[in-house]
């Protein structure tokens, strides 16, 4: 067994003994795990390009930034596998669910039934699906995901949106801070999951998404929301794991 190895098993046996790990698939149960445990749910993104700030991985290897997420008790990891604008690729998805344990979102324009199945195939636990690009086809959607053993993640933008979401069976609902239709190039930030989220009932698991850099957004996002997902603030810090880990288990009371 090498070094990563042996450091690896020493976490998941230490988390085991402690009664705490997020080291399974299923994210509801992460976020209820964490919460208990009196940390904050985060989603780590695995983000290797921004349409606003360009190459985010400068070099590093995808893997060893989702081992320091692991590391920093993220209760699931994010990947985005558009190529235009995000540069990133299914392979990359498929090698991530490979080597890790937590739940794998896959971030994507998803318009196809193929794109599910592929998602599927993939081995991730979670799929984006944008309300406002699928409209009425969203609920069809959901349960498709469903069928084929993913945990749709319905993203939101606006009430429209909303609406339009819980006319589905998704347990999740993301609200995303910055504009999709911009490529996320706007300055959004939480105050939108504060004007949004008093229209999503208690029966849904909220996700706050992107715009979040500093504890205080993350106090802010969580004092409404059940999680976030962070991305760009995690790929720009200089130690990313001592970083992460900062967020997840700063008490924000």
């Amino acid at each position: 067994m090498n070094l990563t190895k042996k450091l690896k098993y020493t976490v998941q046996v230490y988390s085991f003994l402690m009664g705490v790990s997020f080291r399974n698939r299923d994210i509801l149960k992460n976020i209820s795990l964490c919460k208990e445990n009196r940390k904050n749910p985060i989603l780590a993104e695995v983000k290797v390009y921004s349409p606003k700030y360009g190459d985010l991985l400068k070099g590093r290897n995808a893997q060893d930034i989702l081992s320091a997420y692991e590391d920093a008790g993220a209760i699931g990891i994010s990947y985005i596998t558009e190529t235009e604008h995000f540069k990133g690729n299914i392979e990359m998805l498929k090698t991530i669910c490979r080597e890790t344990e937590l739940p794998v979102l896959r971030k994507d324009f998803i318009l196809s039934r193929d794109e599910v199945e592929k998602t599927a195939e993939a081995e991730a636990s979670i799929i984006l699906l944008i309300a406002r690009m699928l409209n009425e086809k969203t609920a069809e959607f959901v349960d498709y995901s469903i069928e084929h053993g993913l945990q749709p993640l319905v993203e939101v933008h606006n009430q429209s949106d909303i609406e339009l979401t819980l006319n589905t069976k998704t347990k999740l609902i993301g609200i995303n801070n910055r504009d999709i239709s911009k490529l996320e190039i706007d300055d959004g930030n939480v105050s939108l999951t504060e004007r949004l989220s008093r229209f999503i009932p208690n029966d849904r698991i909220i996700v706050s998404e992107s715009g979040i850099s500093t504890l205080e957004d993350l106090k802010r996002a969580l004092s409404l929301a059940d999680a976030v997902l962070i991305g760009t603030a995690f790929m720009q810090a200089e130690n990313t794991e001592e970083f992460v880990r900062s967020f997840v288990e700063a008490e924000l009371c």
